[in-house]
Order: structure tokens, then sequence, then C-alpha cells
């Protein structure tokens, strides 16, 4: 017989504490302008590999891996600190909403990528949640060409704002690459391995990028420190939740309640930035989480076949 859940609705509530643990670390990101994003992906880097670190001792994992899976463990390094400077980016030159909206897209390009690389099936579905995706995010991006040279209602100039929207995309075309590695290797790697390669790689990333375009200071403030320690621990705990919610939860569920994220980055950016997303980012966000959840319950009712 299959194990139940410890108790009814804790995997969805471990997402939901996942998505507001992201959020809140996103606001962080935000919040401290002065500090690069490279530089932001490093100290949490830093952070991270201190909480790390006595976890794989705990766990006996050693810090190298198995033998056939170290290349997917470099490349899940290299790719998903890569994705985490881009969204990093995403959210300090253009707004939260917009930002976490279109890092909803990943599913899509997930199911793509996996349909490429590991030969799953992709439906006609599949590409119908595809041109959604892609709708929603034309409307946040708002191309001239297509709406004319009105882009009122953005907080920053539109080549910010495209930038932005080109770092968010990044980032979801990133993270599915990774998603799809992770998927590759399956149970063979432990997790926080996983997570060890992530936080070594990133590291020496963002400090070859520093040296290179010599973009590196030092917080001016007490509180940017303390923000940097904060969107380290917030997005560990968020990986840490949104972990043990899918191993007591079924993905569909699971993919569906992280919706909140968007929820509340609407709820963030109206409280702490006093700005109100435009109707556009509102239909846009419509766009993607519809294709998203569309997937996720698809994906779930195959499953459950």
């Amino acid at each position: 017989a299959k194990k139940k859940a410890p108790c009814p609705g804790l995997g969805l509530f471990y997402t939901l504490l996942s998505a507001f643990l992201f959020s809140v670390g996103s606001l962080f990101v935000k919040k401290v302008q002065d500090v690069h994003a490279v530089e932001i992906s490093a100290f949490r880097c830093v952070f991270q590999m201190l909480v790390i670190i006595p976890c794989l001792i705990y766990r006996k994992t050693g810090f190298i891996g198995p033998k056939g899976q170290r290349i997917f463990l470099i490349l899940r390094g290299v790719l998903g600190s890569t994705s985490m400077i881009l969204l990093y980016y995403a959210f300090q030159t253009t707004s939260l909403a917009d930002a976490t909206v279109i890092t909803f897209s990943c599913p899509v390009f997930t199911s793509l990528f996996a349909w490429i690389f590991l030969k799953e099936k992709y439906s006609p579905w599949d590409a119908f949640f595809t041109l959604f995706t892609i709708t929603g995010v034309i409307l946040i991006v708002r191309p001239p060409f297509l709406f004319g040279s009105n882009t009122s209602g953005m907080e920053e100039s539109y080549s910010v704002h495209l930038k932005g929207t080109i770092a968010a995309v990044g980032h979801a075309v990133f993270a599915a690459v990774t998603l799809v590695i992770l998927r590759k290797m399956g149970k063979s790697v432990d997790y926080f391995l996983s997570i060890w390669y992530y936080v070594v790689l990133g590291l020496i990333e963002s400090i070859v990028v520093l040296f290179i375009t010599g973009d590196w200071s030092l917080p001016y403030c007490g509180l940017d420190r303390l923000f940097l320690i904060l969107i380290g621990l917030f997005g560990l705990g968020g990986q840490v939740f949104l972990t043990k919610a899918l191993q007591i939860e079924k993905a569909g569920p699971v993919a569906i309640m992280k919706t909140m994220d968007v929820v509340f980055a609407f709820i963030f950016q109206i409280i702490f930035f006093n700005d109100m997303p435009s109707l556009w980012t509102v239909g846009g966000a419509l766009c993607v989480v519809a294709s998203s959840t569309g997937a996720a319950i698809r994906k779930w009712l195959q499953s459950s076949k």
C-alpha cells in the first residue's frame, strides 16, 4: 500500500510556506539596489554553503558524488547558478510582479526540453500551453512594434524593463534545463549534494564575473548586509520546504499551490513599493499562471491513471 502523507494538506502547507519564503527573499533582493545581482548571488552561495556542509557531513554523502553523475552535477551547478543570477538581475531592473510572473513560464520550457533531451511526450496541449505562456510574456513586455510607443505604467525606462524581462525569461530557460538535469539524475544523487554543487560552482562563477566586470563592492550599510544574509537563509528555507512538499505530496497539487508566489509578489509590490501592477501585467499573469496550472493539472491527471 502507498504511504499516506503524515497529515492531510501538510505538503500543500509546506508549498505555501516555501512560496512565502521565496517571495520574501525576492523582496529583499529588490530592496538591495546598491549591490550587483552577481554579488548577491555570491553572498547567497556563501551563506548556503555554511548550512550545507554540516548537512553533508551528517548524511555522510561525501562532497563529490557518484562517478557517473558528476558531469550532470557540474551542469546543474553552473546552469542553476546562472539562472539565479539572471533572476536577481530581473528583480533589480523590473517590477517584482513582472519578474515573478515570467519565471512561471519555467514549467512550459521544462516540458519542451524534456521532450527534446529525455524523449518525453510533448502533446498538442503542451504546445497550446507554450503559446499561452508566450502571450502572457508579450503582454508584460509590451513591445512597441505591437503596442505602439506607449509604455506608461512602468516604474523604470522601457529599455531597462526590457533587459529585466529578458533576464527573467533567461532564468526560466536555464531553470527548466536544470530541472531536466535533476530529473535525469533522479534519486541517485542526494538533494543536499545537488545544492552543494550549485553553491560551490555558483560562488566560483560569481567571483569570476565580478573580477571581469569589476562590480564588487561591500554593502554600504548594516541593513543591506542583513538583507544579504536573509536572502541566503530565506532562499535555502524555500528550497527545503519545497523539497519536503514534493516528498509527501504529488507534483500536480504542489505546482498549483506554488502559484501563490505570484500572489505574494503582487501583494509585496503594492505594500512595500506602492506600485500598483498595470492591467497588462495582470492579464499577462493570468495567461502565464493559467498555462502553468493547466500543464500541472494535466501531468497530475496523467500520473494518476
